[in-house]
């Protein structure tokens, strides 16, 4: 967008480009997202900028009203299959935080300086600036969601030291760690506090969300001890075991009301259980990434819609979503092998919580463990994944990990097509020639097709 059409977003406050950029102003020295309720400053004073780490590394704070941290983020990093969309998405899942930027750019098969250059063009700060400013949102929920210690918080959130969070945090949110909590009404209690009670989270999403369909979808895919769909349609929660770098997880997300659904800008409210408090970001992104919650289903709809055939699909669904994998190797195995194929493979191989939550009692079994199995297409696919020949994480090259795909033994066409747009994400996947209408939302476009063939379901 050019920064006329930007400010006129802000003066209209747009929610729909909450989180595509965000808008600083000069005078208070206070960034926000578009949709901001504050009094619209005079353009001459508000400066634009790609990301919120961009905005902080120009000496802005994030406003206390709007919140700008916590927004969708960019539907375009999705979409995107180069190197900048991969490093987002990457950045996302943590890996700067686990391997540093020289492991962010050594899976990208760049230098640390082809990296940071290439980032800090397009989003105006580089890998480190782009983790600083997620660690920083991580502590924020946690200050002011649990009653954990601020020095077990900082080190939660990834930061190298306690003097570093604090002085991060007062930058970003011109608010000491204490100030944070006081705000929320939260108190800390004493050390070794563990967060029992998992933490409470609004995964936001932007635009009308056919929360309903989802729920569907992932209904109709549970796996026993792993996964489960309870409650009534239109109340129903989604559970899942998760196996994360430094532990493990037990989720649970709320699907939303019709009334809380239709509203321009939402959230689904979900729980966290960690069993190491330093996988949330990564545990949050793999929800995001299930739940597409940063998709922009207005730019979806609007392209679809421009289809005959589409447009009355669109119009009876809007906001319907492509929905990721919270595992992507557990999602590629589970294509394989079908839903009672899957839910052997948890029987024979999974991994039982150390403390199971009711029906949840397994990890999906990993692919290093299903890399002898007696059936050699199952057992071709987790070596392939075990031994990294094929990668399906948030950064991986999708052209290249559906070429490897192509030549495993037993693998098909369809399932290539489910592993490419579940697992990998991909939000244009479409197999038949004549579909171009559609780019680059072809992922959504056969959704809309095999919902409407399911009967709406």
């Amino acid at each position: 967008m050019e920064q006329d059409a930007q400010y006129e977003a802000v003066s209209s406050r747009d929610a729909r480009f909450d989180g595509e950029f965000f808008f600083a102003v000069a005078t208070t020295g206070i960034y926000c997202r578009p949709s901001c309720p504050a009094v619209t400053p005079r353009r001459k004073n508000v400066r634009f900028f790609p990301s919120a780490a961009a905005a902080q590394g120009h000496g802005f704070r994030a406003c206390r009203r709007c919140r700008p941290d916590a927004v969708p983020g960019s539907a375009e990093w999705n979409a995107r299959a180069d190197v900048v969309g991969r490093a987002m998405r990457m950045i996302g899942d943590g890996v700067v935080d686990r391997e540093g930027v020289p492991g962010l750019a050594t899976r990208l098969g760049y230098s640390t300086r082809q990296v940071q250059r290439q980032l800090t063009a397009e989003v105006g700060a580089g890998p480190v600036a782009l983790a600083r400013a997620q660690r920083a949102h991580s502590a924020r929920v946690l200050l002011q969601t649990t009653s954990l210690p601020v020095t077990e918080i900082a080190f939660a959130s990834g930061f190298a030291s306690v003097r570093q969070f604090n002085d991060t945090i007062r930058q970003i949110y011109a608010r000491t760690p204490s100030g944070l909590r006081e705000e929320a009404g939260t108190r800390a209690t004493g050390p070794g506090v563990t967060a029992a009670a998992g933490i409470p989270l609004r995964l936001a999403y932007r635009g009308p969300y056919a929360t309903g369909e989802t729920f569907d979808l992932l209904a109709g895919e549970t796996v026993a001890c792993v996964e489960e769909v309870v409650g009534e349609a239109g109340a129903r929660t989604y559970r899942r075991t998760l196996r994360l770098p430094h532990g493990t997880a037990v989720v649970a997300v709320d699907e939303a009301a019709p009334a809380h659904t239709a509203a321009r800008q939402g959230w689904l409210d979900a729980r966290i259980h960690l069993t190491d408090l330093r996988d949330l970001t990564t545990a949050v992104q793999r929800l995001r990434r299930l739940f597409d919650l940063d998709a922009d289903p207005y730019a979806v709809d609007e392209r679809l819609r421009a289809d005959p055939r589409l447009a009355p699909l669109v119009a009876r669904t809007p906001g319907l979503r492509s929905p990721g994998a919270a595992d992507p190797d557990e999602c590629a195995v589970r294509a394989l092998v079908g839903r009672e194929g899957a839910a052997a493979l948890v029987e024979t191989y999974g991994k039982r919580l150390d403390v199971p939550c009711g029906t949840l009692t397994h990890l999906f079994p990993e692919p290093a463990v299903l890399a002898g199995h007696p059936d050699p297409r199952l057992a071709a696919l987790a070596t392939a994944l075990a031994d990294a020949t094929l990668r399906l994480d948030a950064g991986a090259d999708r052209d290249e990990a559906a070429r490897i795909l192509r030549t495993l033994p037993g693998m098909d066409e369809e399932t290539v097509t489910v592993i490419r747009t579940r697992a990998l994400g991909d939000p244009d996947v479409g197999p038949a020639a004549g579909e171009d209408a559609w780019r680059p939302w072809r992922s959504y476009a056969h959704r809309h097709l095999r919902v409407e063939a399911a009967g709406g379901k």
